[in-house]
């Protein structure tokens, strides 16, 4: 395959999850934003978020104030903010143009379909009256577009670098929201252990909403909610399917897939980080220190997107 193809293949699936990582994470803080607390607390909720996004300073460049409205229009369709769902998904119709040959009709409709509908979506007063259902229909087409690319495309180096910048894109995303609450509210490693506050019950709740692991939570622990078995589920579990081991799992499946004469170096980095998942505690994780954890596993990720990049795609601009 051309690295220029697989490059669009690799950004086209990484913009599709963002915006879907970014919709799911808008609906917590708004669902989140509802609960009793102070206009202090609820600020500190909202500039968490655009900490997860590295977008704090960008923001304040163009807003005088922290109001949850103001976070929203920016998070969504602010056309100088390159991570706005807008642009994601402005982003992954382009990508998916540029490769059109590449795909199947399907993959391509629903791709171009999204883009139109959501067009029409913003137009409308959906995001000022209901924008969960807003975040709702984002989630719901990037669910689509991954269903219909394993349904309809042949399992050949394509669909291989579209999952790989899919779960590259899910790792850090579920990383970078995991610290954040983390480093924000946890005090020690006892504290972890223990349950929380009904206040807290609410937040981490929501958190766990955001990843799609309530209910995958319930069902493994069976037990009272504890940050400790939180971060278990979404670190070292490898079948929640947003855990960071579960989405290495995916890496290193993919990065085998498509290898070439260039690549060794590649494969033994990423295997290396998903074997620190897989044989980890996460006892002896709260005991080093989860932030520094989460912290390294992001650097590691940017570096193994960056050697994908090197390996297979279309070499970075100098």
């Amino acid at each position: 395959m051309l690295s220029r193809t697989a490059d669009h293949l690799f950004w086209m699936a990484r913009y599709t999850e963002r915006a879907e990582n970014t919709a799911r994470m808008l609906d917590v803080n708004v669902q989140t934003s509802m609960l009793p607390q102070s206009d202090a607390e609820n600020a500190q909720g909202w500039r968490a978020l655009l900490g997860i996004s590295e977008l704090q300073a960008a923001f304040d460049q163009k807003y005088r104030s922290l109001e949850g409205r103001e976070v929203i229009d920016f998070m969504v369709r602010d056309p100088d903010n390159p991570s706005s769902i807008v642009a994601c998904l402005t982003q992954a119709r382009e990508n998916a143009r540029a490769v059109r040959g590449t795909l199947t009709t399907e993959v391509w409709e629903i791709q171009n379909q999204t883009w139109l509908d959501m067009q029409r979506r913003l137009q409308s007063d959906l995001l000022e009256t209901d924008p969960s259902k807003f975040f709702e229909w984002v989630k719901f087409r990037s669910h689509l577009s991954r269903g219909v690319t394993v349904g309809t495309m042949l399992r050949d180096e394509a669909v291989h670098f579209i999952r790989l910048g899919t779960f590259l894109e899910r790792a850090d995303n579920t990383a970078r929201i995991l610290d954040v609450k983390y480093h924000g509210d946890l005090g020690s490693v006892a504290e972890a252990q223990q349950g929380m506050s009904q206040r807290d019950f609410y937040y981490w709740g929501a958190m766990l909403r955001s990843l799609s692991g309530f209910e995958i939570y319930r069902k493994v622990y069976r037990d009272v909610i504890t940050p400790a078995r939180i971060a278990e589920l979404l670190i070292l579990r490898d079948d929640m399917p947003r855990s960071l081991l579960a989405c290495m799992d995916e890496v290193v499946q993919n990065l085998h897939a498509v290898r070439n004469d260039v690549s060794a170096d590649t494969e033994r980095f990423a295997g290396r980080l998903r074997a620190q998942l897989q044989f980890g505690r996460i006892d002896d994780i709260l005991a080093h220190g989860l932030h520094d954890t989460l912290t390294r596993f992001l650097a590691d990720i940017y570096e193994l997107g960056n050697r994908v990049s090197r390996d297979f795609l279309v070499p970075l601009a100098a």
